[in-house]
C-alpha cells in the first residue's frame, strides 16, 4: 500500500517554500479543475483596541497570499477564506471585519478576486459525524470542492497540540463549539474534534509554523521563529507529523488517538512518508500547558501562585469541558489573583469552572464561574455560600463583583481594559527582529 505523503520544508522565500511543500507533498493533486475552493486560517482572537503578539496565534498572511497565488496559477478563480473568530459579544461584526481588513484579506480581493467571509454571518447546516454527533458547520465549507487548511502549529492546554483538525473548529457554530466541551467523559472533546474533517470535501493541510506557539493557544503563550511549514493532502497524516514536530507522541495526543482509530490507521507513523526535513532535525518540545500544585492547606491551584505562597483560595485545574466563552477570561482571573494577594490567607474560597467539577464539601465560600456551573449547582446542598457568575460568558462586572464579595480584592481595571491585555505580553517580543510584523501584512 503506497504510504501518504508528508512534507517539512523550511520556510525561505516567500512564494517558493510553500510551493516546495505542495510539491513534495502532492499536496494539490485531489484539486479539481475549476473547484470553489475554501481556505481556513486560525485567527483564534482579535482586538480593534492594541496591536498584538500574531506571531504563534494567528496564520501568516504571507502564507495565505503564497497559497491563492499557487491557486491561481492552476486556474482556481472561485476562492474563499473563511473564519469564526471569538468575540465576547456574538453580534459582534466589526472585530472579525477589523481582523480580516487588517491582515490583507482585503488587498487580496483587489488583487486576486479572493473573498473572505466571517462564517459566523453566514448560514449553517446539520452534519451527522456518527455516534449521535451532530454540529452545525458553515454552509461555505460544506459546498466547496477543495479545503485549503492552514492553521498555525500550536501546542494547546486543552487538546496537547492544535493542528488541522482541531482549526476546523472555527467553521461550527457558537452552540456547536460548547457542546463539543461536553461533560460527558466518554464523548469529550477529543472525542467530538477527532471527526471534525469526516465529512468535508478533500482537504489539504498547510501547516504554518512560521511562528510557533508553546503553552497556547492564545498570546500568552510563548512564541518561537520556527521557519517551517509542514503539508499533506491526508489531514490527518499532516496533524500527526505536526505533533512530532512539536515535540509531542502521537499517543499522546488523544484527539489524533481518536483519529487514527475512526481511520483504521496506525498512530506511529508507519504508513506515512516523510519527505524534506526530517523530523528528528526540526523538532522541539513545545509544552502545552502549566501544571498545577496542592498548597499546604489542600487548596489547588497553578504552580506559579502556589511558589508565591497563595492560600485559602483553591482554583483548580480546568478540564475539557470548559469552552472557549469561558477561557478566555480564566487566565486574567488568575492573574488578577496573584496581584490581589497581600500575604494574608483568603477565607477559605473555591472557584469551580467548566461542566463537570463538583464542590469541596466543607468549603466556605464557592464561585461558581459560567452559566454551565451554575446550572449544575444552584441547589447543591455542599456549598455554604454560592457565589454565581451566571453569564455565558461570564461577564467582567460579574465576575469581579463576586470575587470581592468572596473577600478577594481583585483589580477592577484589569477586567475593564481586556482588550489591552494582549500588549502586555507584545512587549518580550519588541524590538526582535525575528518577530517580523510584515508575515501579517498584505501589500496593496
Amino acid at each position: 500500500m503506497e504510504k501518504h505523503k508528508v512534507a517539512i520544508v523550511k520556510y525561505e522565500n516567500p512564494l517558493d517554500s510553500v510551493r516546495k511543500a505542495v510539491e513534495l507533498s502532492n499536496g494539490l493533486e485531489r484539486l479539481p479543475a475549476n473547484a470553489k475552493v475554501f481556505i481556513k486560517p486560525n485567527i483564534v482572537f482579535w482586538t480593534k483596541v492594541v496591536a498584538f503578539p500574531k506571531w504563534g496565534v494567528i496564520t501568516t498572511s504571507r502564507t495565505i497570499e503564497d497559497m491563492v497565488v499557487l491557486l491561481k496559477e492552476r486556474g482556481i478563480n472561485d476562492i474563499t477564506i473563511g473564519e469564526g473568530i471569538v468575540t465576547g459579544d456574538a453580534k459582534d461584526r466589526e472585530t472579525p471585519a477589523h481582523a480580516f481588513k487588517t491582515l490583507g484579506y482585503d488587498a487580496l480581493k483587489k488583487r486576486y478576486g479572493v473573498k473572505s467571509v466571517n462564517v459566523m454571518e453566514r448560514p449553517f447546516e446539520k452534519v451527522d459525524l456518527g455516534d449521535d454527533i451532530i454540529l452545525n458547520f458553515n454552509s461555505d465549507i460544506l459546498h466547496s470542492d477543495f479545503v485549503v487548511d492552514i492553521p498555525v502549529m500550536k501546542a494547546h492546554n486543552q487538546t496537547v497540540v492544535s493542528l488541522g483538525i482541531k482549526n476546523l473548529k472555527g467553521v461550527i457554530d457558537i452552540k456547536s463549539r460548547k457542546k463539543c466541551h461536553s461533560a460527558n467523559p466518554e464523548k469529550d472533546l477529543n472525542f467530538m474534534i477527532a471527526r471534525l474533517a469526516d465529512r468535508l470535501p478533500p482537504i489539504f493541510s498547510l501547516l504554518d509554523g512560521i511562528y510557533t506557539n508553546e503553552r497556547g493557544p492564545a498570546f500568552d503563550g510563548r512564541m518561537h521563529r520556527s521557519n517551517l511549514l509542514v503539508a499533506s493532502a491526508d489531514f490527518l497524516s499532516a496533524d500527526l507529523v505536526g505533533a512530532r514536530v512539536l515535540g509531542h507522541d502521537p499517543q499522546n495526543v488523544p484527539h489524533l488517538v481518536h483519529a487514527a482509530a475512526n481511520h483504521g490507521r496506525p498512530i506511529d507513523l508507519s504508513d506515512i512518508d516523510v519527505l524534506g526535513e526530517k523530523i528528528e532535525d526540526v523538532a522541539r518540545v513545545h509544552e502545552y500547558d502549566f501544571g498545577y500544585a496542592q498548597a499546604a492547606d489542600g487548596s489547588w491551584m497553578p504552580v506559579p501562585l502556589a511558589k508565591q505562597g497563595i492560600s485559602g483560595v483553591s482554583y483548580r485545574k480546568y478540564d475539557l469541558s470548559m469552552c472557549t466563552y469561558c477561557s478566555g477570561i480564566n487566565g486574567l482571573i488568575l492573574t488578577a489573583i496573584r496581584y490581589a494577594w497581600k500575604g494574608e490567607p483568603f477565607d477559605d474560597v473555591e472557584v469551580l469552572t467548566g461542566k463537570a467539577m463538583n464542590p469541596t464539601p466543607g468549603k466556605k465560600k464557592t464561585i461558581l464561574l459560567g452559566k454551565c456551573m451554575y446550572q449544575a449547582h444552584k441547589e447543591n446542598p455542599d456549598i455554604q455560600e454560592m457565589l454565581a457568575v451566571k453569564g455565558c460568558p461570564p461577564k467582567a462586572d460579574d465576575v469581579v463583583k463576586a470575587f470581592h464579595q468572596a473577600g478577594i480584592p481583585i483589580d477592577k481595571s484589569m477586567f475593564d481594559n481586556m482588550d489591552q491585555l494582549p500588549a502586555f505580553f507584545m512587549a518580550k517580543y519588541k524590538d526582535k527582529p525575528e518577530f517580523d510584523e510584515t508575515f501579517f501584512q498584505v501589500k496593496a
